[in-house]
């Protein structure tokens, strides 16, 4: 851990900074020091640290694979409580449904795990350090000084002493920290309906015989078919519990854990889940959520992940994106520091787009329940449930997937065939 600032009046140089010691900032700073980059990283936050976002997607393992940090993950998930996750299931009014993402069209790890983010973005980030990544903790880009002909950021220490540090290229991967964003006035306000989420982790004491740890629980409320929970468990006994909703859903002036816990009470079978389960710490909330951005770069600099556009947590697409972000963006630093032109526009814009448009196609089917029609349809053809898997497995950028290549004509006329039986 690089905890140490320079000496003041001094000012480094490296090839890359990046902004967030998240699983952006590590999948990035891993792949630019395994081609030679040196690599700094700006982390205001002191790790662990708790963030939401806990059930990957198996498309994440591929990513951590090309980082090199995915033994890591195989190596140390049972002795941090990581759930082994195999797939997603569903309830609503009494209706149940599942997809097991090991039964899909797209090649690639059809498993995963269901992390505490604190402990998992730590391993990432230990991980990356020992690759030859500098990683500095408590420290804050305070501002941009400039950005061609190189990037110089103005930083301050955990003990409020400033530095500037230099590179040649900028990734921000602060999350929603939205670092860049904020300090380069490129935010955009997202076309997503503002909506709150309210959640805690619980020692859920389950102990009904026909619940699957393995996948995730996703519930729609029964009065309100646009407010929906997760029920992400862990291997330990517990478990992260929360409700999603638009703001008018809620009464802000009850406590947070109360607000969750009455919404928990109007599911039969959320109730009967989790009726001996115990609080183990307060209640958060987060209001407004999605976000959006004006460009995802520019001169000298790009947007990694939620710094960039987050769109909902339905479908679990936040940490799948960010690290796709990632996966995207480092050879294409390492073909700019090198000398050769990149069009940033088409070589990564246009591509993390592409599949970020693919599950914004089925959040939106989400919420005007079109696609929850799909979910809880009594039969399923078994070729196109594989292809709905994928996408569900984050394999959201498969273009031989038809779910993908065309997912809004594709999922309208499934969801009418649907409604239609």
């Amino acid at each position: 851990m690089d905890i140490k600032s320079p000496a003041q009046n001094t000012t480094e140089q490296y090839d890359v900074v990046i902004i967030g010691a998240g699983p952006s900032g590590s999948v990035a700073a891993s792949l630019l020091a395994a081609d030679g980059m040196s690599v700094l990283i700006l982390e205001k936050q002191y790790f662990p640290r708790f963030s939401i976002g806990e059930s990957l997607l198996p498309q994440c393992m591929e990513f951590l694979k090309e980082a090199g940090l995915e033994q890591a993950l195989d190596k140390y998930a049972k002795e941090f409580g990581f759930q082994h996750k195999n797939g997603a299931a569903f309830h609503k009014k009494g209706k149940n449904s599942s997809f097991d993402f090991t039964e899909k069209f797209s090649e690639g790890r059809g498993t995963t795990y269901q992390v505490k983010r604190g402990l998992f973005d730590k391993l990432l980030a230990d991980e990356t350090e020992k690759k030859g990544v500098s990683i500095r903790y408590g420290h804050q880009v305070n501002s941009v000084a400039n950005l061609e002909p190189e990037v110089c950021l103005d930083v301050r220490d955990d003990n409020e002493q400033p530095y500037q540090v230099k590179a040649k290229f900028l990734l921000d991967a602060s999350g929603f920290g939205r670092v860049l964003p904020r300090l380069l006035d490129l935010e955009l306000p997202s076309d997503f309906p503002i909506r709150h989420s309210y959640f805690s982790h619980f020692k859920d004491g389950i102990n009904c015989p026909e619940f699957d740890r393995d996948k995730i629980l996703i519930t729609v409320n029964p009065n309100h078919s646009d407010v929906w929970y997760w029920l992400i468990p862990f291997s330990d006994g517990s478990a992260s519990v929360g409700v999603v909703g638009l703001p008018e859903r809620f009464d802000e002036t009850l406590p947070a854990i109360d607000t969750l816990q009455d919404f928990i009470a109007q599911d039969e079978n959320l109730q009967r889940l989790l009726k001996n389960a115990t609080p183990l710490q307060d209640a958060r909330v987060i209001k407004g959520y999605s976000a959006d951005v004006t460009k995802l770069w520019g001169k000298n600099f790009a947007l990694l992940g939620n710094a960039g556009e987050f769109l909902d947590p339905v479908f679990s697409s936040g940490v799948t994106i960010a690290m796709k972000s990632a996966s995207l963006a480092a050879p294409l630093v390492k073909k700019q520091i090198q000398g050769s032109k990149v069009d940033w526009e088409s070589e990564y814009a246009e591509p993390l787009k592409f599949g970020v448009d693919t599950f914004r196609c089925f959040v939106e089917a989400w919420y005007n329940e079109s696609f929850q029609n799909v979910v809880y349809h009594d039969h399923h053809d078994d070729s196109v449930r594989r292809m709905i898997s994928s996408i569900l497995a984050g394999y959201a950028w498969d273009e031989k997937n038809p779910y993908v290549a065309k997912s809004v004509r594709r999922l309208n006329v499934l969801a009418e065939i649907c409604q239609a039986g």
